[in-house]
Formats: structure tokens, C-alpha cells, sequence
């Protein structure tokens, strides 16, 4: 038995950047991906809730590296590979910044309010019964708020990660909680 390596060792062959570099030609002919596009390639329209296409947005923003309001090729790349490849701690400060709306450094009340109302709504296919938001929002306060400031600082959101489920569950919410 040799070493195995998890799929955050890889790299990105040439074959798949040059695979990358064909969806996103033929999806971005100019060259630069849009909102409105990425949006329409997550399936997020005027039928979707607001919840939906703020967080659809705060992502986009969050790959837009240089701000200025698209997605080039080398943007995508980036971010596809952080949230496909990257280490834990790397894809906890990307989810950190996304929820971050106000961009003022922590996660207040009604942002984590604003994060478990989009995961319950994503998460109740599968799972009707999610709880009550303002019970997960005090739990995850209560376990992560370590100064109880009623803000959560990136490295108490990376700390949490480690004692609640539900910090986990903020950075991959499509993702099923095991057991």
C-alpha cells in the first residue's frame, strides 16, 4: 500500500484547466463571467428568493478578486479550486468572507441568522425538521462567541468549526451532516 493523498494534495492537471478553460469559454465567450450569468448558470432567477441571490452575489463578490464586477478566467479557476481542493482552514476564511456581508470583519446576529435561514432553506429537501433558527443561532453564539461580544471574529468562526456541526455546515451547506 503506498501513500494515499486526499484530493486537497492534487494538482490541477493541463488536461483539466484546459477542460475548465472550455466550459468557461463557452459559457463567457467575452471572456468575463457576469452576475447575471453566474447566476443563471446556479439557476438562481426571479423566481428565487432574495436569500438565494444574496448569497448567490456574496459569492460571485467573492470571487471577483480585483472587484471589478466580473469573473475572469483566472478568478474562476481560483475560486473553483479553493472550494473543490482547498485546506479546511482555507475554505472556513472563504466561507468567513462570503457570509461576511457588511465586509467588517465579523458575523453579527443577523448575519448568522441571515447563513442558518439559507442552509435550513437549502438543507429542508432532504430534512424537514432543521430546528428553530433563533435556537441554532444562540447554540452556535453560545459555543463560538468567545469574548460574548455578539460577534463572531474569523478566528472564532475557525475555532467553532472545530466544536459545532453547524460552523461546518455554514461552509459547505449543501454538504449532509455525517451521523
Amino acid at each position: 500500500m503506498g501513500q494515499e493523498h486526499s484530493s486537497t494534495d492534487k494538482e490541477v492537471t493541463l488536461q483539466q484547466m484546459q477542460e475548465l478553460y472550455r466550459k468557461f469559454a463557452s459559457e463567457c465567450p467575452s471572456g468575463k463571467l457576469h452576475l447575471h450569468e453566474f447566476k443563471r448558470i446556479f439557476g438562481v432567477n426571479s423566481n428565487s428568493t432574495a436569500e438565494e441571490s444574496a448569497y448567490t452575489e456574496n459569492v460571485f463578490q467573492s470571487f471577483d478578486t480585483n472587484k471589478d464586477g466580473n469573473i475572469d478566467f483566472m478568478e474562476y479557476v481560483a475560486g473553483l479550486h479553493l472550494v473543490l481542493r482547498g485546506k479546511l482552514e482555507d475554505k472556513l476564511r472563504w466561507s468567513f468572507k462570503v457570509y461576511d456581508r457588511d465586509g467588517n470583519g465579523c458575523l453579527d446576529r443577523q448575519e448568522v441568522r441571515h447563513l442558518v435561514k439559507i442552509i435550513n432553506k437549502i438543507k429542508r429537501h432532504n430534512d424537514p425538521d432543521q430546528g428553530n433558527i433563533e435556537d441554532i443561532c444562540d447554540r452556535i453564539f453560545d459555543l463560538v462567541d468567545k469574548n460574548n461580544d455578539n460577534q463572531i471574529s474569523l478566528e472564532e468562526f475557525i475555532e467553532g468549526a472545530e466544536k459545532d456541526p453547524w460552523v461546518i455546515v455554514l461552509s459547505y451547506p449543501t454538504v449532509r451532516d455525517s451521523g
